[in-house]
């Protein structure tokens, strides 16, 4: 079986790894609805910087 000469460190191969990791979604408070929402997204009752940019009409349609 073939084995390299040199192994790779835990270290050496961790450094490396670094930046794969999960990431944190950018929530913050809507004061608006109440409720948390990512950031630059519509929320779930159609308001978007504070005023309403889509009906709740047409948000009931899609359920």
């Amino acid at each position: 079986m073939a084995v390299p000469k040199r192994h790779t460190s835990k270290q050496k191969k961790r450094s490396r790894r670094g930046h794969i990791k999960l990431t944190v979604p950018a929530m913050h408070y809507d004061a608006t609805t109440g409720e948390y929402r990512l950031s630059h997204r519509v929320s779930p009752k159609g308001y978007y910087k504070g005023r309403q940019v889509v009906s709740e009409a047409s948000n009931n349609d899609n359920n």
